[in-house]
């Protein structure tokens, strides 16, 4: 059902490879340390995703022998491991069609406004700079563990992003396999037997739609990690006062609490809280809308708030000493932990979302993790 084909344009030469690449633009805050430590590095793909002059940094790059050319279409196999765990995909170019088709599957509302600046950057430089995050229910693990058992490797590296971000210290091995050889041919079989759901990426795919490419870049895996994506809210009405409200029991840490329950914290210490009445429809059983419901506007928080900063700010789970500090510093008034979204849970809600347009996820409701480098490869897309 979903049509795949292998990538060409540009890539970093394995001895610049660790060098070149980056987090992904959306995660790299304007003012972090994160953003300093890439700015000064002048062969960072930083300056190519969110400099003043992408154009002209990509050109910097492939006059200085950075970034190469490679005009055969290939699929690339990225293996990421850390501490605890890995996880394999590979990049492929992907038939860019309709939401209507069910060809690649949404769980999110895209939004025309929030992707002009992607468009501008794509028709800057003429390069798919980032990859769409994709899952499949295809059979592709063995033919990936193939490869990377039989075939050497075209970048092998660690992260080194100053413990600023979750690639830090992640082990990145990449394989190149060319489209028409076994392994590329077998991948592209197994693809096409089932469509494609977005995990991450939504408005990387919608500005491919909307700038009218035949394709776009994409990372696919049969499985992936969800982290919760957890918030710090800055109210109409104080926590202290509605709290009273609130069926609250004491606990002893802020940490990632039971599905349908929700660790709360505060000046006054972490509470427990736990949801009522659990609906049956697949967006309302949510942890994330079970909130909205019953902690929002309890708050004074409407639907109009959740995404600017001076009411909400989010977090993955593993950055719940930021939240804290963030509360006992005044800057916001309760942090709240949630448990991570299911990949069953996605998927309902995306399935369901392809008879009702209507039915997406709420805002912020997943963080995968860890997130894919970005200028491992550059595509060199078409128009249509």
């Amino acid at each position: 059902m979903a049509e795949i084909n292998g990538l060409h344009g540009l890539r970093p030469t394995p001895a610049m490879a660790a060098q070149l690449c980056t987090p992904p633009y959306d995660v790299i805050k304007e003012g972090s340390s994160l953003e300093k430590l890439l700015s000064e590095n002048p062969s960072s793909f930083f300056h190519v995703t969110l400099g003043p002059s992408p154009a002209a940094a990509l050109a910097d790059l492939q006059q200085r022998g950075v970034l190469i050319p490679d005009a055969e279409p290939c699929f690339y196999v990225y293996e990421q491991k850390w501490e605890d765990g890995e996880r394999l995909g590979f990049f492929a170019a992907v038939e860019v069609s309709s939401y209507s088709e069910g060809q690649i599957i949404r769980h999110e509302k895209t939004f025309d406004e929030k992707v002009k600046g992607r468009i501008a950057v794509t028709r800057a430089t003429g390069y798919t700079l980032e990859p769409i995050f994709l899952l499949t229910k295809s059979p592709i693990v063995a033919t990936l563990e193939k490869v990377r058992a039989e075939e050497k490797p075209l970048y092998a590296f660690s992260s080194d992003f100053g413990g600023y971000n979750d690639l830090h210290g992640i082990a990145t091995r990449v394989f190149r396999v060319p489209e028409a050889s076994d392994s590329g041919r077998a991948l592209r079989e197994a693809v096409s037997q089932n469509p494609l759901y977005i995990a991450d990426g939504h408005h990387r795919y919608h500005a491919a739609l909307l700038g009218g490419q035949t394709h776009a870049m994409a990372y696919i895996v049969q499985d992936a990690r969800i982290l919760a994506y957890n918030r710090v809210i800055r109210g109409a009405i104080p926590f202290s006062r509605a709290r009273e409200s609130l069926k609250l029991e004491p606990t002893l840490q802020f940490a990632t609490p039971p599905q349908h329950q929700f660790c709360v914290y505060s000046k006054d210490g972490a509470f427990l809280l736990k949801a009522g009445e659990v609906p049956e429809d697949v967006v309302g059983r949510l942890d994330c809308s079970i909130l909205e419901r019953e902690l929002y506007q309890k708050l004074g928080v409407d639907h109009s708030m959740i995404m600017k900063k001076e009411h909400f700010d989010y977090y993955p789970e593993w950055d719940l000493p930021t939240m804290k500090a963030l509360v006992d510093s005044g800057e916001y008034d309760v942090a709240v932990a949630l448990h991570p979204v299911s990949i069953a849970e996605l998927m309902a809600v995306a399935d369901a979302g392809l008879k009702n347009p209507a039915i997406v996820m709420p805002e912020k409701s997943t963080f995968f993790a860890p997130k894919i480098l970005s200028g491992l490869i550059l595509y060199k897309h078409s128009l249509k």
